[in-house]
């Protein structure tokens, strides 16, 4: 059996992996180059997935800030990393950030921060400073935003 499909084909495939989740052109590149080894089949069904609207890179990571953001609690630092990370046009990413309200996002810091500061009420101050440090640089918030509120304990 040939492994290697052919561009009707290839579109079904792109078609069907881009109407489930919204997804970058990286991730839909990866994928078809599962099913050929030619780069212009897959350029000619990428380029028909944008025109019908399966495929958009601003959708695509607006929704990922959204998501990541409300969810897992990203700032903007891990954000905009992993949207480099996956080919995202500068533009787009800063199309993208303007999806984050600023009082929400200091809003939510502040939560998290003192829900941390609670967790961690029994330990000594330095290691509470340490692992809520840890914890939002890990996560991508501003370092001067972390300092600032760790510096009021």
């Amino acid at each position: 059996m040939n492994k290697y499909l052919s561009i009707p084909d290839l579109l079904k495939k792109g078609e069907y992996y881009c109407s489930y989740q919204e997804r970058c052109h990286l991730e839909v590149y990866k994928k078809l180059r599962t099913y050929s080894s030619s780069d212009s089949d897959i350029n000619e069904v990428i380029s028909k997935l944008i025109s019908d609207d399966y495929l958009n890179e601003t959708r695509f990571s607006e929704s990922f800030v959204r998501g990541k953001f409300k969810n897992k609690n990203w700032g903007r630092v891990r954000l905009s990393l992993e949207l480099k990370k996956r080919s995202i046009s500068k533009k787009n990413i800063e199309i993208a950030m303007r999806q984050i309200d600023e009082d929400n996002y200091k809003n939510k810091f502040k939560q998290r921060f003192y829900y941390m500061v609670e967790k961690f009420k029994n330990e000594k101050k330095i290691v509470i400073k340490k692992k809520i440090f840890d914890y939002f640089n890990y996560r991508g918030w501003e370092h001067a935003i972390i300092y600032n509120e760790i510096n009021k304990l």
